[in-house]
């Protein structure tokens, strides 16, 4: 049952802050493991592409960076551990809670994170697909499950699917259960609350809730059938229980459904324009790593891009995060307006099924390249891993 009585001890959790207006504090904690603190983490504060200031998490998972800078959208906060994927997230970040996720080891898992701010208390992760519903009161499905269940304000919440079931679509939404019957609340958008989607051993998605709407339920993205992760960023209210939730949101689960393109504002697209230029040049200068954070930070302001997730996967297998590739190049097959496109990305997912012995997909995927753009090298392929 929901531990619904936990008022006094809420109180008690606020994160500590010091009176310097240039002094940003977060908590760092596990994505997997409840109420754990990561020490020796760094933490970055970034300012228009440059580093500004850094710390380090203390044995409490606490961190103190002092910018001379406004803590505000125009400042990114980089964390980084050995062993647990880099997170990157939009400021304001002063007194947040942020949860770095452990490397994922199988192709096809991902990991989900929720986090947020003071208010309200309880918000909550909700996964459904193939008459499954993962949420507080069923943690355990086919293949994925809730890691973690916050219930007192920051987060995080966490699920981690560890094998995508095949031909499913997944649809992941956030519950403000704290207000669970006020379907116009508008204390879910005013909440901080962002959702960050892992795979391998990067960040590749986040999410931010909008903001200035009313609602108590934020469905954010569905996976498809193919792995391509699909936006759909939509508030909406509801008094239905918890128990509920899933099959409120479960005409996502059919491809009748369709996902609308979100709209990406002139001046979002212009910031995204700026940093795919920038992620060319450091790729360009074989910098690999910082290469893919820019095209990432790109697709967060526009991401109905196709060429900067074809790019994005040139960048990853550069840098053999296999897990990644895979996803960039699937998005950039989804969004494509070519025939090339689709036949170059279909041919690097084969390559990459093939490195890891998994013959029948690549051999899918190379008759794709194939079918998209006959090539000699396709046929070689094919035969490569018919035998």
């Amino acid at each position: 049952m929901k531990k619904h009585l936990l008022y006094s001890s809420i109180l008690a959790l606020t994160i500590p802050m010091l009176s310097h207006a240039d002094a940003i504090n977060v908590h760092v904690l596990s994505a997997t493991i409840k109420d754990q603190n990561i020490a020796n983490a760094e933490v970055i504060l970034q300012k228009n592409g440059e580093r500004s200031a850094s710390s380090s998490s203390n044995s409490n998972g606490r961190a103190t960076v002092n910018a001379n800078t406004t803590d505000n959208a125009d400042n990114l906060l980089i964390i980084k551990k050995s062993g647990y994927s880099t997170l990157v997230a939009k400021c304001p970040c002063d007194g947040m809670t942020y949860a770095l996720s452990p490397v994922l080891k199988d192709l096809n898992s991902m990991r989900i994170v929720l986090n947020w701010g003071k208010n309200p208390s309880d918000l909550d992760s909700h996964l459904s697909y193939k008459n499954q519903h993962i949420y507080w009161d069923r943690k355990q499905g086919l293949e994925a499950n809730l890691d973690v269940d916050d219930v007192d304000s920051y987060g995080p919440e966490t699920v981690t699917i560890d094998r995508r079931l095949e031909g499913q679509y997944y649809v992941y939404s956030v519950h403000d259960f704290s207000d669970r019957g006020q379907p116009n609340t508008t204390n879910l958008s005013n909440s901080q609350a962002k959702v960050m989607v892992y795979t391998g051993e990067s960040l590749i998605r986040s999410y931010y809730v909008p903001t200035g709407q009313t609602g108590n339920l934020w469905t954010v993205f569905r996976i498809s059938p193919e792995g391509e992760i699909q936006d759909i960023n939509r508030m909406s209210g509801t008094t239905v229980n918890a128990s509920q939730v899933g099959s409120s949101v479960s005409n996502y689960q059919s491809q009748s459904t369709r996902v609308n393109i979100v709209p990406v504002s002139a001046a979002a697209q212009a910031r995204a324009k700026t940093l795919n230029f920038n992620a060319d040049k450091a790729y360009k200068n074989n910098q690999f790593e910082q290469a893919s954070m820019l095209y990432q930070q790109s697709i967060d302001y526009n991401p109905n891009a196709g060429q900067t997730y074809s790019n994005l996967a040139v960048a990853y297998q550069k840098l053999n995060r296999s897990s990644e590739a895979l996803w960039a190049n699937q998005k950039a097959i989804a969004l494509a307006s070519n025939d090339n496109t689709r036949a170059y990305s279909h041919y690097n997912m084969g390559k990459i099924y093939e490195n890891n012995q998994d013959f029948a997909q690549a051999k899918q995927h190379y008759q794709l390249a194939n079918q998209y753009k006959p090539s000699p090298t396709y046929d070689e392929a094919i035969q490569r891993v018919s035998r």
